[in-house]
């Protein structure tokens, strides 16, 4: 185990400018596991990461414990708390964080498989909302147009809570190009089509369709989806949040199937 007590050593500047730098990530091609919950989904699908980083408290808790002492050959790195702090994302350092290779898909996008594709999507949150939605909802591929916001930053993976890692994400996605190949039924959401979702068939596959939580899907997009629909709101509110409409529209499509 690496010990780091200086905040002038190398390995630590360099941890600290990957954990709070969107455009080094992507740079080095790696990403940070905040917290035992996505280490340990990470741990589940694709075994040992790069490095973990533990803080002196973080070291006696026991489920961190439990983790390093059942993986002896993993990589670990001990700061004192005051350095590990520096690196903590949140206001509550987890104790526990790991840095590892981006996971790259193995394959392209399937244009005929179900899908959820996500344009303009600016808001982390929403983004990792959305993710965790499809995992649940059993949509394995999503794919991200270019001007979303970034699908494996620290934001995006704690609100994701660990979903990333039983999805397929193709980031930086030529949606026209998918939805012009696509095999299946594609269905975009607007707030003025006609048609409202719980009147409609829903194919199989489908790929489903949402837009920027202020402008929506782009008309470009919209055009070339198959079928424009609502969810009807007979309430007051004007719209429903970007994840908040997906999570309607995928766990519908989840009941149409089970019935």
């Amino acid at each position: 185990m690496k010990h780091i007590a200086s905040r002038d050593n190398a390995h630590f500047r360099e941890l600290k400018k990957l954990c709070h730098g969107g455009r080094e990530q992507r740079k080095s091609g790696r990403i940070v596991l905040d917290g035992m919950h996505l280490i340990e989904s990470y741990l589940e699908r694709f075994g040992l990461p790069d490095e973990v980083v533990v803080s002196e408290t973080g070291a006696g808790r026991a489920e961190i414990m439990q983790c390093l002492e059942n993986r002896p050959e993993m990589a670990v790195t001990l700061l004192t708390d005051a350095l590990f702090a520096e690196l903590a994302m949140v206001d509550t350092p987890s104790g526990i964080m790991a840095v590892t290779a981006l996971p790259r898909c193995g394959q392209g996008p399937d244009h005929s498989s179900d899908a959820v594709l996500l344009d303009g999507i600016q808001d982390p949150g929403n983004l990792g909302s959305i993710l965790r939605t499809a995992a649940a909802a059993g949509f394995r591929q999503i794919l991200l147009s270019t001007d979303c916001a970034q699908a494996w930053s620290s934001k995006t993976l704690r609100a994701a809570m660990g979903a990333h890692f039983s999805l397929d994400i193709h980031e930086n996605s030529d949606l026209l190009g998918f939805l012009s190949a696509y095999r299946g039924q594609s269905i975009v959401t607007a707030l003025d089509a006609a048609t409202e979702l719980f009147t409609v068939e829903i194919g199989r596959p489908v790929a489903w369709v949402f837009g920027n939580e202020g402008q929506g899907v782009r008309p470009e997009v919209s055009k070339l989806a198959g079928m424009r629909i609502r969810i009807p709101m007979p309430g007051n509110a004007e719209s429903l949040n970007v994840g908040a409409a997906a999570a309607v529209c995928l766990f519908e499509t989840v009941r149409r199937r089970l019935v």
